[in-house]
């Protein structure tokens, strides 16, 4: 009995330590295996991971070839500069009222100060102001040149940066220490501030414009009643306040003060009233007595707005001329309000405001939609933004505008010293122009 019982237990042991070396061997063929498989997969992976690193190099060489095929291009005769220092596209821009800079906000959190003096040179310098864990979307100059307005996109609100000069000469920018509260429900259109100094506006698309003091405070809040607004601005005197939205009319309000300069009111002053459909946008002449409208009804019109309205007097229509606009269409008045510039998309239009006619067109001026229009404060530039680069055109219609005037002028000129001056500046002004159209294109 022991002796079975032993050679079971022998038995036994043996199908043990056999079943224990299979399994050990299956285990150790297993792990072989998952080594292996392993050792093919990372060598594939490396595999993979070299050949993407050698053609990352020429991947990125392509891109940035294909990046700087895809820049827009644009030449045009009368194109005087085209200034890039963005990185990101620019949304708006504003001259000084000493015609001595051009401000510009984009998306690439700064503000950038560009000298007029160098528009024409090969090289556009300019300085950086940085918009602190924002950026701007509009940039207003102050009536003095020695600070300028933003507008936060993400702060929604007004954010003020003083200008003062360093002992080399240059700028330098600081914000003030407190935004202006936000006070707008609906996004912003536009800011400004009055030269006079007394005030600041800002307008957002709904049927607000709210009036402030230099320090944040509300001094009026205006309703439009315009359903929605399309634009607004502050009138070059710096006394009226205008805008234009889905009503067929524009609304222009004066800002009243006291003789102390404590302010008073928000009158409404006179309607332009006389489009058939919503006006896109207006713009003023220098001297405030002149304004110009783009309406979705396929015309501009001219309005002579020198007028006594409170005693009831209207402004004069002087002029209503067909011309291609959209919804976006921006236009602005030279500042001696001889010439009409219209925004269509990405493409310009320049006319001769007395006649109608039109004597200038740029296609394809910008990448994207023009944003921003405007004429420099010697009405010699024309200046708009749409994407990265900002276009500054001469303003040759207006020096054919000033020309044509003179020689109307000399025709009925008795006095022959009144001819001489004016036989000069005709002079003068056809040299310029004459240089204008040979200047080669940037």
């Amino acid at each position: 009995m022991e002796a079975t019982a032993l050679v079971a237990l022998t038995l036994l042991l043996g199908a043990l330590v056999v079943l224990v070396a299979l399994a050990v061997g299956r285990r150790k063929e297993e792990i072989r295996e998952e080594i292996e498989q392993q050792a093919a997969e990372f060598a594939a992976e490396s595999s993979v991971v070299k050949g993407a690193a050698s053609k990352k190099p020429k991947q990125e060489k392509q891109r940035s070839r294909k990046d700087k095929a895809s820049q827009h291009s644009f030449s045009h005769p009368l194109l005087a500069a085209s200034l890039k220092g963005h990185s990101a596209n620019v949304t708006c821009i504003d001259f000084s009222s000493n015609g001595k800079y051009l401000a510009s906000c984009a998306d690439d959190r700064t503000v950038r100060i560009w000298s007029t003096k160098d528009f024409l040179d090969r090289e556009h310098k300019c300085l950086r102001a940085n918009v602190e864990l924002d950026h701007a979307t509009l940039v207003r100059f102050s009536p003095d040149s020695r600070a300028f307005i933003t507008w936060l996109a993400n702060g929604d609100a007004i954010r003020i940066f003083k200008m003062t000069k360093k002992d080399d000469g240059t700028l330098n920018f600081k914000s003030a220490a407190e935004d202006f509260p936000q006070k707008h429900k609906a996004p912003i259109l536009n800011i400004g501030i009055a030269e006079t100094g007394k005030f600041i506006m800002s307008a957002s698309t709904d049927t607000c414009i709210l009036i402030w003091d230099l320090k944040g405070e509300v001094l009026a809040s205006i309703n439009t009643n315009q359903i929605t607004n399309s634009y607004a601005a502050i009138s070059p005197c710096g006394r009226f306040v205008a805008s234009c939205g889905f009503t067929p009319d524009v609304k222009v309000w004066e800002v009243c003060f006291g003789k102390g300069g404590e302010f008073k009111e928000v009158a409404r002053a006179f309607d332009l009233k006389g489009h058939s459909a919503g006006v896109h946008a207006f713009a003023f002449s220098n001297d405030s007595h002149r304004m110009v409208t783009v309406s979705k009804d396929g015309t501009w019109k001219l309005w002579n707005t020198d007028v006594e309205y409170k005693k009831q007097q209207d402004p004069y229509l002087l002029k209503t001329v067909p011309c291609v606009s959209s919804e976006g269409s921006l236009v602005a008045l030279s500042p001696d309000g001889r010439v009409v510039a219209i925004s269509d998309g990405c493409n310009l239009a320049m006319y001769n405001a007395a006649s109608g006619q039109l004597e200038e067109e740029m296609h394809g001026v910008h990448s994207e939609e023009i944003n921003d229009l405007r004429f420099d404060v010697n009405g010699r530039y024309l200046v708009c933004s749409g994407d990265k680069a900002i276009r500054v055109f001469h303003n040759a219609p207006g020096y054919r505008a000033a020309i044509r005037d003179m020689q109307d002028m000399l025709k009925k000129a008795q006095n022959e010293a009144m001819k001489q001056r004016l036989q000069q500046q005709i002079k003068e002004a056809q040299s310029a122009l004459d240089t204008v159209l040979a200047a080669p294109v940037d």
